[in-house]
């Protein structure tokens, strides 16, 4: 007995989930429907270097000089929602869910969330938001199994053949910035290039992550495989 030393577990065991891979996996519905199904909190990180880069760009600060990005690293304000119904990013007070989307900020966020000033502010926020995340949190990105949270519960890497993320990333895109598939591919191809390449948080699949290919299945089925690898470690817990 531990005579009350111990409070009783109650409900389900808080569980962090680290989800990573490359764009066009998946990753964002998956990680937003898996956290709505299980009543976990949700972080988009990637929205965070989005909303860094959005920063740079509407300041005037170069974003190919990394010497300028590391200088105003730790200026802008970021606060994400983590409510997986409605994912909300605020810069500055401001709303920025919409502007960090531009092909503008696309091209331009693997330079600025390659500089390591960068990403130890970003990593440090990410890490505090898990940390508060109560019931626990589905977070997604490109280094949450690795370097983020290296200690997350459940760790997976989605991944795709190229034409299959050109293919869903090209659907994504809306009015003028939508392209073709070729060229999306060849956009995807290059990102992928340049943050499997850099030498903080590289792009990469967690010694311990469950690979889960996506390039043939629908979507529900990536739920709920993840779902199920989910409540198979709650329940452990």
């Amino acid at each position: 007995m531990d005579n009350g030393a111990t409070p009783a577990r109650t409900a389900p065991a808080a569980v962090i989930v680290a989800i990573d891979g490359p764009s066009g996996t998946g990753k964002s519905s998956t990680s937003k429907a898996v956290a709505a199904q299980l009543g976990l909190s949700y972080l988009d990180t990637g929205a965070q270097y989005r909303a860094m880069t959005w920063w740079m760009i509407t300041n005037g600060v170069d974003v190919s000089d990394a010497a300028a990005v590391a200088t105003a690293a730790g200026k802008p304000v970021l606060v994400s929602g983590t409510d997986p119904a409605g994912p909300t990013i605020i810069v500055d007070g401001a709303d920025a869910a919409g502007p960090i989307r531009t092909q503008e900020v696309t091209s331009k966020v693997s330079a600025v969330s390659a500089v390591p000033e960068v990403r130890t502010v970003v990593t440090g926020l990410q890490r505090s938001i898990a940390a508060a995340a109560g019931k626990g949190i589905v977070v997604e990105g490109r280094d949450i199994g690795t370097t983020v949270l290296p200690d997350a519960d459940v760790k997976i890497f989605l991944t795709a053949s190229p034409e299959a993320r050109a293919a869903r990333r090209s659907g994504e895109l809306k009015g003028k910035e939508a392209t073709d598939v070729a060229a999306t591919k060849d956009a995807l191809v290059k990102r992928d290039a340049a943050d499997s390449g850099r030498k903080t948080s590289p792009l990469a699949k967690a010694a311990d992550a469950v690979e889960v290919d996506t390039t043939d299945l629908t979507l529900q089925q990536v739920i709920e495989c993840v779902v199920t690898l989910v409540e198979e470690k709650r329940a452990a817990k």
